[in-house]
């Protein structure tokens, strides 16, 4: 699903390339992706794009009668420029088209209609944005309930725009352990994770930047080479170069660097442990 970084790239090149531009026709492919009748979508159309912001995430849109859509890429959904693949949405503009494609069968990518931008609280869930918190904020967000680090780190009742992939990257540079618990860490413990976020964000966020040039995004993904343990099980840790370890869980994995995260301890993943049993090696050196 992408994140923070891909997320506020996406929003840059919309900026870029649809940021005054007025929007001629918009069309939707399937009845799957739009989740609200009221605005009709047909008011849209001859309005100008004045804004483009971030709401977790998602993207907003915002135009000139002041009515807003919501754009939820889901797992699968991406944007492109006048891009003339099959589309599950166009929005045609005077200059060019933007579309929203999803890889797969599955449709979970969605668009919500707004008549005013007060009206977006509804898919607003109340999280903190880490960016423009103080640290005393973000200690009291993050500490109110006691959950893994992990969780704590991609719920959206707690963080903006975090999820499975940056959180591993996060967790990896903050040396701390995914199944961790928040209100067990640390004063210094907090404060190296708030760091360990906006470092990571931030160098992602530049990176995509850079890669994306003056166009759209085109290789927005999970998994990047320049990640260090999100999606490198077995690889070495850039850090200690220990094999990354993982835990799997339904569709999701965490990955990890035993020896900068968890003192050594593999951490007992649900599927295998349960079927190992006592046979589950709880160290390296026994695996």
């Amino acid at each position: 699903m992408p994140e923070y970084p891909d997320i506020s790239v996406y929003i840059e090149a919309i900026e870029r390339h649809a940021l005054g531009h007025v929007l001629q026709q918009v069309k939707h492919n399937t009845p799957f992706l739009l989740r609200t009748v009221q605005p009709p979508i047909g008011s849209f159309e001859r309005q100008t794009l004045i804004g483009v912001r971030r709401v977790g995430k998602r993207i907003a849109l915002g135009f000139s009668n002041g009515q807003w859509m919501v754009v939820h890429l889901m797992i699968a959904g991406r944007l492109h420029w006048n891009n003339k693949r099959q589309a599950l949405a166009s929005w045609v503009f005077d200059n060019g088209s933007m579309t929203l494609t999803e890889a797969g069968s599955k449709r979970q990518a969605s668009l919500h209609l707004f008549e005013t931008e007060s009206d977006i609280a509804s898919v607003d869930p109340g999280w903190l944005e880490v960016f423009t918190a103080t640290e005393a904020e973000f200690a009291a967000r993050f500490t109110a309930e006691n959950h893994t680090l992990k969780r704590a780190l991609t719920d959206p009742h707690i963080l903006s725009g975090i999820g499975n992939a940056f959180s591993d990257e996060i967790l990896h540079h903050a040396q701390l352990s995914p199944v961790a618990l928040s209100q067990k860490l640390t004063p210094a413990e907090l404060a190296r994770l708030r760091d360990a976020i906006l470092n990571r964000l931030t160098y992602f966020t530049d990176l995509l930047r850079q890669q994306a040039g003056t166009g759209f995004p085109e290789k927005v993904t999970a998994f990047r080479p320049e990640m260090a343990v999100h999606g490198k099980f077995k690889q070495p840790c850039p850090r200690c170069s220990t094999p990354v370890q993982r835990i799997v869980y339904g569709a999701h994995e965490t990955n990890y660097c035993p020896t900068c995260q968890t003192g050594g301890k593999l951490l007992a993943d649900r599927a295998l442990s349960r079927l190992l049993g006592k046979d589950w090696p709880k160290t390296l050196k026994e695996a």
